[in-house]
Protein backbone atom coordinates (compact mmCIF):
# COMPACT_ATOMS: atom_id res chain seq x y z
CA UNK A 1 0.00 0.00 0.00
CA UNK A 2 0.97 3.74 -0.79
CA UNK A 3 -0.02 5.10 2.24
CA UNK A 4 1.56 8.74 0.82
CA UNK A 5 -0.97 8.53 -2.55
CA UNK A 6 -4.60 9.40 -2.39
CA UNK A 7 -6.81 8.72 -5.86
CA UNK A 8 -9.47 11.24 -6.59
CA UNK A 9 -12.59 10.56 -8.68
CA UNK A 10 -14.55 13.87 -9.70
CA UNK A 11 -16.68 11.72 -12.60
CA UNK A 12 -19.00 8.79 -13.17
CA UNK A 13 -16.14 6.42 -14.83
CA UNK A 14 -12.94 7.98 -16.71
CA UNK A 15 -12.34 10.12 -19.38
CA UNK A 16 -14.81 12.16 -21.61
CA UNK A 17 -15.81 9.20 -23.81
CA UNK A 18 -19.41 7.20 -24.09
CA UNK A 19 -20.26 6.30 -20.88
CA UNK A 20 -19.83 2.47 -21.49
CA UNK A 21 -16.33 3.08 -22.67
CA UNK A 22 -15.47 5.53 -19.20
CA UNK A 23 -17.26 1.86 -17.27
CA UNK A 24 -15.22 -0.28 -19.39
CA UNK A 25 -12.24 2.17 -18.74
CA UNK A 26 -12.80 2.28 -14.67
CA UNK A 27 -13.30 -1.17 -13.92
CA UNK A 28 -9.71 -2.18 -15.86
CA UNK A 29 -7.90 0.42 -13.61
CA UNK A 30 -9.17 -0.70 -10.63
CA UNK A 31 -8.78 -4.46 -11.39
CA UNK A 32 -4.76 -3.44 -12.26
CA UNK A 33 -4.79 -1.64 -9.57
CA UNK A 34 -5.60 -3.87 -7.45
CA UNK A 35 -3.51 -6.87 -9.22
CA UNK A 36 -0.19 -4.15 -8.61
CA UNK A 37 -0.51 -4.44 -4.65
CA UNK A 38 0.26 -0.88 -4.95
CA UNK A 39 -2.84 0.73 -3.34
CA UNK A 40 -3.14 4.34 -2.46
CA UNK A 41 -4.42 4.63 1.21
CA UNK A 42 -7.67 6.98 0.20
CA UNK A 43 -9.25 7.01 -2.76
CA UNK A 44 -12.15 10.48 -2.74
CA UNK A 45 -15.39 10.70 -4.50
CA UNK A 46 -17.08 13.89 -5.28
CA UNK A 47 -19.23 15.83 -7.83
CA UNK A 48 -20.86 12.77 -10.69
CA UNK A 49 -17.34 10.67 -8.74
CA UNK A 50 -19.70 9.81 -5.91
CA UNK A 51 -21.77 7.68 -8.47
CA UNK A 52 -19.20 5.13 -8.84
CA UNK A 53 -19.80 4.18 -5.16
CA UNK A 54 -23.87 3.64 -4.97
CA UNK A 55 -26.04 1.06 -6.14
CA UNK A 56 -25.72 -0.03 -9.24
CA UNK A 57 -22.34 1.29 -10.27
CA UNK A 58 -20.45 -1.26 -13.09
CA UNK A 59 -17.90 -0.86 -10.81
CA UNK A 60 -19.11 -1.40 -7.32
CA UNK A 61 -17.80 -5.44 -6.92
CA UNK A 62 -14.05 -3.93 -7.42
CA UNK A 63 -14.46 -0.73 -4.96
CA UNK A 64 -15.55 -3.41 -2.64
CA UNK A 65 -12.30 -5.49 -2.79
CA UNK A 66 -10.15 -2.31 -2.81
CA UNK A 67 -11.94 -1.68 0.24
CA UNK A 68 -11.12 -5.12 2.09
CA UNK A 69 -7.64 -4.44 1.28
CA UNK A 70 -8.57 -1.66 3.98
CA UNK A 71 -8.25 1.27 1.35
CA UNK A 72 -10.44 4.07 2.94
CA UNK A 73 -12.95 5.45 0.20
CA UNK A 74 -14.81 8.87 0.80
CA UNK A 75 -17.72 10.27 -0.49
CA UNK A 76 -18.89 13.87 -0.24
CA UNK A 77 -22.04 14.23 1.66
CA UNK A 78 -22.96 17.46 -0.31
CA UNK A 79 -22.64 15.77 -3.49
CA UNK A 80 -24.54 12.50 -2.43
CA UNK A 81 -27.59 14.94 -1.36
CA UNK A 82 -27.42 16.78 -4.27
CA UNK A 83 -27.68 13.84 -6.44
CA UNK A 84 -30.41 12.69 -4.01
CA UNK A 85 -28.03 9.50 -3.34
CA UNK A 86 -27.67 9.62 -0.13
CA UNK A 87 -29.55 6.19 0.95
CA UNK A 88 -27.77 4.34 -2.09
CA UNK A 89 -24.42 4.57 -1.10
CA UNK A 90 -23.31 0.62 -1.12
CA UNK A 91 -19.55 1.23 -0.59
CA UNK A 92 -16.74 3.71 1.55
CA UNK A 93 -18.03 6.08 4.09
CA UNK A 94 -19.87 9.43 4.01
CA UNK A 95 -17.84 12.70 4.50
CA UNK A 96 -17.78 16.12 4.17
CA UNK A 97 -15.44 18.87 2.30
CA UNK A 98 -14.01 19.56 5.36
CA UNK A 99 -12.33 15.49 5.46
CA UNK A 100 -11.37 15.64 2.25
CA UNK A 101 -9.42 18.49 2.33
CA UNK A 102 -8.14 17.11 4.96
CA UNK A 103 -7.04 14.06 3.12
CA UNK A 104 -5.49 16.14 0.58
CA UNK A 105 -3.56 18.17 2.79
CA UNK A 106 -1.94 15.54 4.48
CA UNK A 107 -1.04 13.45 1.05
CA UNK A 108 1.93 13.38 -0.45
CA UNK A 109 0.50 12.66 -3.72
CA UNK A 110 -2.87 13.47 -5.34
CA UNK A 111 -4.04 12.06 -8.26
CA UNK A 112 -6.91 13.13 -10.07
CA UNK A 113 -9.02 10.52 -12.61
Amino acid sequence: MDKNTVLVFVANGMGSAPQELQDLLTNKFLGLLLDSNVLPAKILFYTDGVKLACQGSPVLESLIKIQEHRVELILCSTCLDYFGLTDQVAVGIVGGMTDIIEVMQKAEKVISL
